[in-house]
């Protein structure tokens, strides 16, 4: 049985990683020790080989055995793209100007012979934007597409220098974006913005003829397009947005949904739901339904069949991601970013059952293994710069491995054809867990604490019969007997504290003023015998330092003002409400106020 493998890229090294059951570096891979950079990493979509750059060229490695199989010469390769069938490689490096002042071809194109462990150089290419430069490929690798130009696509076999056909949009406006399907009769779908008020345009071509569209959808709203091909290659999704929404009511721009089929028969917008941006679209990989996460948080998950039918819908709730395993069995929905990293794995063959929910915060990478029976996620660099490294998790969302690293850049699983893995997998399987799993395990139940709603200094000695801790609200109608809440005196002390007879020792600015109110009073009579009948605001001001407020004692009434707004804001989250992301932000900031708090002398009672 081969094992499933995982490379990590670091800043100046890659290791192949072993994963479950043996969970330890590959020790037949020697990897680079000599501080170079390596700016670029990736399997091959077949699995075939593992490629990495040095500062001198790549290296093509063989990833069963570790060993070295041929150094491609190709000076600082920055980015590369390996085709589907992993026969062709194109590459990227800085822009550069040659001796006698003309620009470096800076981008290769390279053909791959693994059996022979031998390459060849197709072409080179002028492209001095780091965008635009990727070629598409169809899934057998016949033909190949490349923009030549804003308006200009220009269609190539691999092998081959000249191009065979162009699709030219020069009267028509700038190509946006375009995409290649991955099907069996490859088609090719473009899209061109709408400018000077006319409308925008989404055209699907059938490869090789490419002189009229098979089907098209035209609108005026829309300004970018991300193109998503069912496994088959029979339908489309786009996901139009713009930068602006007319409407105000989001600050993203709008985003619409529209489902084509490349036969013509049919083209819709797909109607949601919920009001709000669209956050994410996946097709299963049965293509024969597809699930889109849409709507302001808490936001509506959907899933259609393949003619854009509603056919079930999940609870609403914090997530903007959702991923299907690769036999289409488990779903993946989580919600990362500025989410909190909780996730739910469903049974989409019982009826979308939920078998597992987890949370893994700070995420940045998640991916189902190749045989759908294990996660990876990690955090990595430049998204988040602390906590870097990568976990792997069981179906039933048990940790099974965990490895930090000062800096990460990324990971990745090695391919595995589905017809080499088990279909019928048992999520109730027990796997054991490898010794750094058990040990972060340990850590976090050490550190859990459970925290509950905040309450004023001056009720936290109270308890209910319950033991839960009670709102603002509830504990204000507590103090008033049920009723209607009375006005609060407007003495001003200081929350929580009983006032005592004699004042403190008061500032020397405190005492210059009172000095200062002294003499006045000296001048006034009615002010001499309000302090005579004992009704002076010096002795209305209990427990306050010379009758005004030392700055510890106004930072400590501020911040119990924001422990309250932070408490009102976790009742909002509870009752679910729309919070904004800096609400959200705020109410994570509840532990570092509570420690500004205790460094200047305040206890919790």
């Amino acid at each position: 049985m081969v094992v499933p493998q995982i490379f990590c890229r670091l800043p100046r090294s890659v290791n192949l990683f072993q994963a479950q059951p043996a969970f330890e570096y590959h020790s037949g891979f020697k990897a680079p020790s000599d501080g170079s950079e390596t700016r670029c990493a990736a399997y091959s979509p077949d699995g075939r080989y593992f490629c990495y750059s040095q500062p001198d060229g790549l290296r093509i490695v063989d990833p069963l055995n570790g060993s070295l199989l041929f150094t491609i010469p190709l000076d600082s390769v920055m980015e590369m793209s390996i085709s589907p069938l992993g026969n062709f490689i194109t590459t990227w490096s800085p822009v550069g100007k040659n001796e006698d002042g003309t620009w470096k071809e800076n981008a290769a194109n390279i053909k791959i012979d693994i059996n022979n462990k031998t390459f060849e150089i197709i072409r080179k290419f002028i492209n001095k934007s780091q965008s635009g430069w990727i070629p598409q490929f169809t899934a057998d690798e016949k033909f190949m597409a490349l923009m030549a130009s804003p308006y200009v696509i220009d269609f190539y076999r691999p092998s081959e220098r000249k191009s065979l056909y162009s699709l030219n949009f020069k009267d028509t406006g700038k190509i946006e974006s375009f995409q290649l399907s991955q099907g069996k009769n490859p088609s090719v779908a473009v899209f061109i913005p709408g400018v000077k008020g006319n409308p925008a345009y989404i055209r699907v071509y059938s490869l090789p003829n490419v002189k009229s569209p098979v089907t098209q959808k035209s609108f005026f709203k829309g300004e970018s397009c991300t193109f998503k091909w069912n496994s088959l290659g029979t339908s489309l999704l786009a996901l139009v947005s713009t930068d602006v929404d007319d409407s105000n009511r989001s600050y993203y721009g709008e985003t619409q949904l529209y489902l084509l089929g490349i036969s013509g028969s049919f083209d819709q917008k797909i109607d949601l739901p919920k009001e709000g941006p669209i956050h994410e679209v996946t097709w299963s990989p049965t293509s024969r339904e597809f699930a889109v996460i849409h709507g302001f948080m808490p936001a509506a998950i959907t899933f259609f069949d393949a003619r854009g039918n509603k056919i079930h819908s999940l609870p609403e709730a914090a997530r903007n991601t959702i991923l299907y395993s690769p036999h289409a069995k488990y779903i993946l929905v989580a919600g990362f970013g500025n989410l909190p990293g909780e996730i739910d794995i469903l049974d989409r063959q019982n009826k979308f059952a939920k078998v597992a929910s987890f949370t893994d915060p700070n995420t940045s990478v998640c991916q189902w293994s190749p045989d759908g029976r294990y996660l990876l996620t990690a955090t990595t660099s430049p998204r988040l710069r602390v906590d870097n490294g990568f976990r792997i998790w069981s179906v039933k969302g048990k940790c099974l491995y965990r490895k930090l690293e000062d800096v990460l850049y990324n990971v990745d699983w090695r391919f595995q054809s589905l017809s080499d893995l088990p279909a019928n997998l048992n999520a109730n399987e027990e796997i054991e867990p490898h010794q750094s799993a058990k040990d972060w395990a340990e850590t976090q139940k050490a550190t859990k604490t459970v925290k509950g709603a905040y309450r004023p200094p001056n009720r936290r000695s109270a308890t209910t019969n319950s033991g839960k801790s009670k709102s603002l609200s509830e504990l204000n109608k507590e103090k008033n007997g049920g009723g209607r809440a009375t006005p609060q005196s407007r003495e001003r002390t200081i929350p929580g504290w009983n006032p005592v007879q004699a004042a403190p020792k008061e500032s020397k600015s405190a005492a210059k003023n009172r000095k200062k109110r002294a003499g006045k009073s000296d001048e006034s009579p009615t002010t001499n015998s309000e302090a005579l009948n004992g009704d002076s605001t010096a002795s209305t001001a209990a427990g306050v330092i010379g009758g005004v407020f030392s700055l510890e004692e106004k930072k400590i009434r501020n911040l119990l003002k924001k422990l309250r707004a932070i408490e009102q804001l976790k009742i909002k989250k509870d009752n679910g409400d729309h919070l904004e992301e800096t609400q959200i932000l705020k109410i994570g900031t509840e532990d570092n106020v509570r420690k500004e708090l205790e460094s200047l002398g305040w206890k919790e009672e």
